[in-house]
Parts: structure tokens; C-alpha cells; sequence
């Protein structure tokens, strides 16, 4: 199972930042290849600045539901609300922060 860093505050994936019950998925940040939370959680325990994933690297598994941990693609992520393994639904508000992780 991967490894979630940042101020995370369960087991789901949940952080500081952001922690309702759809809260739920990691995501791997390219610049350094670690999941976290958010883009908060990265920005206060990481020195460097975040890298946004390229549309051309939208097949990479950098996403994690916090229930199951399945681990899914950019791609498979950006057409789902819900987790294809435990149907863990996402915050559909996190689209609002894509152009924060995702080159889009």
C-alpha cells in the first residue's frame, strides 16, 4: 500500500485541509513522486514546487482511493465520481483544484 504524506488524520486519506466524508482520494505528485492529500498538505512539507501531470501522462497511476486503495489512473479519476473498486464516492468539488495537479 502506498504511502500517504502530509498532515493526514485518518486512514482514509483524509487531512486538515480537507476532511469530509468524500474527502477520500491521494494524489501522486509528479515532482515527487508521493501521494498526498492535497496540494496543501505537499506545499507544507515539501521545499520544491509541485509539477503538474501532462495531459500525455494521464495513463500514469497517480491517484489513490482512500477507502480501498486502489491505486487509478489520471484519466480513469477525471471520468469517475466514485472509487470502480469500493463505488467510495469523491468530492465532485476537487475538479475545482485540477488545474493545480493536472495540466488541462
Amino acid at each position: 500500500m502506498p504511502t500517504v504524506y502530509g498532515q493526514v488524520i485518518d486512514d482514509e486519506t483524509r487531512c486538515v485541509h480537507y476532511s469530509t466524508i468524500l474527502d477520500v482520494i491521494a494524489i501522486k505528485f509528479k515532482c515527487c513522486n508521493k501521494y498526498y492529500p492535497c496540494y496543501k498538505c505537499h506545499n507544507e512539507a515539501e521545499s520544491h514546487r509541485p509539477k503538474r501531470w501532462k495531459e500525455h501522462e494521464f495513463n500514469e497511476k497517480a491517484i489513490l482511493c482512500g477507502v480501498c486503495k486502489h491505486e487509478m489512473t489520471i484519466n480513469e479519476y477525471m471520468l469517475i465520481e466514485a472509487c470502480p473498486r469500493c463505488n467510495a464516492h469523491f468530492n465532485s468539488r476537487c475538479k475545482l483544484h485540477y488545474h493545480l495537479y493536472f495540466e488541462i
